[in-house]
């Protein structure tokens, strides 16, 4: 039962956070007055979420060896590829991450906001996204020990 709960989870994760990361683009690109930051901020939320599901979930499936053993995942050069797609998409969330968390304290003090970086957080987002689903992709290849 906890390998059927925990690939669940893993899987669910991947479609909670390319929605959240595809909405969150779509709100930097709209009005980005309190609520719409609010918007943003929720998006946000969720893409987080996601990825601590994904990245708890996956770690124990790998340590764990619920699926394959850890020598399998870390002889597979897929894997290896989905793992750096992961960092990948980590590198590319600091910038926006540092910057929300800021936008997150002015507008609780209820001082303004800089939004002009919005549009590039747009673009990082919708680059994450696409990442995205690159690593499911490689995932469902791994699974069926495609590229070995």
């Amino acid at each position: 039962m906890l390998r059927l709960t925990l690939a669940v989870i893993h899987l669910l994760a991947l479609p909670i956070g390319l929605g959240a990361v595809v909405v969150r683009a779509r709100a930097l690109r709209g009005p980005l007055d309190p609520a719409g930051l609010r918007r943003v901020f929720a998006a946000d939320n969720l893409w987080g979420l996601s990825a601590l599901l994904f990245l708890g979930t996956g770690l124990w499936r790998l340590f764990g060896a619920t699926e394959k053993s850890l020598d399998y995942y870390l002889a597979h050069p897929l894997f290896h590829a989905k793992l750096g797609l992961f960092l990948l998409i980590f590198a590319l969330e600091i910038r926006p991450m540092i910057a929300f968390i800021r936008w997150r304290v002015r507008l609780g003090r209820g001082e303004a906001v800089d939004t002009t970086p919005a549009g590039t957080f747009a673009r990082i987002s919708w680059f994450q996204a696409g990442l995205v689903v690159v690593m499911v992709a490689l995932a469902a290849a791994v699974a069926r020990g495609l590229g070995r």
